[in-house]
């Protein structure tokens, strides 16, 4: 008897501490997006394959297996060389499916596309766990589009009707709206509306690129856009200036607002966004040398924000960030005593 009360407080403790050994609080991501579905949340993000992070508290995380073992054929077929590094995935639940939008490019050129990949279940043990890949959604082209297919994020108005904002650099953020399915796009695509520039003026000349950003990305340094509905309003977040560069990261997040889907979206000042507005929500500090590339998600009636931050304290990797969101004369602040990851 004793002895296996022995062995099985031994099996606990080894259990206990693989388990440990596999839940870490400071983990590193890049363009993260966190859902919850029953108790667990999951955080999807760039990586090969599209990394993938499980957690119960929001806390401690889990990595978990990456979504795609080898790149899709058709992603192959446009980018031969492509080696499975998957950008910034956006995850959405609708009609008892997950919709898991996700980019594939040639680094700082728009030959780019945004895919789509469904699963009825994020919980990987579970039976039902399988993606189904749907293939391309949208394509930019160098030399016939001026804008890039990357960083795609859905957004549904009041009608339910889904429309997907992405971009990045060329002319700037876009929004497009989705069939019902959520399969494939029910705009023209050769007048596809800009949603948030750096540029004052349509005609204008990019800003001056910065010191080693491809010369093709031009220096319109804004992305990541994020829609987000809180009252009355639809809230445009997006990342300025330059990421993915350690310490000289100067990565930022701006915000507008407007009340109808496809804007003007205002700043505070009250200049839009596809005139070069855009009110500062973070940027970097003594701690972090620029933090952006966001996703906000609501959990048991409070928001949360979820970025990545280059580390001042590890070399600059870029660390995942997950604070409450908090709203002020109808404008988000981020609360930086409510980090549920480390610092």
């Amino acid at each position: 008897m004793f002895k296996k009360l022995l062995l099985t407080a031994f099996t606990l403790f080894l259990g206990f501490h693989i388990q440990a050994q596999q839940l870490k609080t400071d983990i590193s991501v890049h363009d993260p997006v966190i859902i919850k579905q029953d108790s667990v949340y999951y955080i999807f993000c760039t990586g090969m394959g599209i990394s993938n992070w499980s957690s119960t508290d929001k806390v401690h995380w889990k990595r978990e297996k990456q979504i795609f073992a080898a790149a899709p054929q058709w992603v192959l077929d446009f980018l031969p060389a492509f080696t499975n590094h998957i950008w910034a995935p956006y995850i959405s639940y609708y009609n008892g499916t997950y919709y898991l939008f996700y980019s594939v490019s040639a680094f700082g050129k728009n030959t780019s596309a945004i895919g789509l990949a469904t699963n009825t279940t994020l919980h990987p043990n579970s039976p039902a766990y399988k993606w189904v890949d749907h293939g391309q959604i949208i394509r930019s082209t160098p030399d016939r589009t001026n804008w890039n297919a990357i960083d795609p994020n859905l957004i549904t108005d009041d009608k339910g009707t889904p429309y997907l904002a992405f971009g990045s650099f060329w002319d700037g953020l876009k929004l497009i709206k989705l069939k019902k399915d959520r399969l494939s796009v029910a705009d023209d695509l050769t007048a596809i509306p800009t949603i948030a520039t750096r540029k004052k003026a349509p005609s204008a000349e990019n800003p001056p690129s910065a010191e080693g950003n491809p010369v093709d990305a031009g220096g319109n340094a804004i992305e990541a856009p994020f829609m987000f509905k809180h009252d009355k309003y639809y809230y445009l977040f997006a990342s300025i200036d330059y990421c993915c560069k350690g310490p000289k990261s100067t990565y930022k997040m701006i915000i507008g607002r407007a009340k109808n889907i496809k804007g003007p979206f205002l700043d505070k000042a009250g200049i839009a966004m596809n005139k070069g507005g855009g009110s500062i929500l973070l940027e970097g500090d003594k701690d972090w040398y620029g933090v952006g590339h966001n996703g906000v998600s609501t959990f048991d009636g409070a928001d949360y924000i979820a970025f990545h931050g280059y580390d001042a304290a590890d070399k600059g990797i870029s660390k995942l960030r997950l604070n409450k969101l908090n709203w002020v004369d109808g404008w988000p602040e981020i609360d930086k005593n409510e980090l549920t990851t480390k610092k």
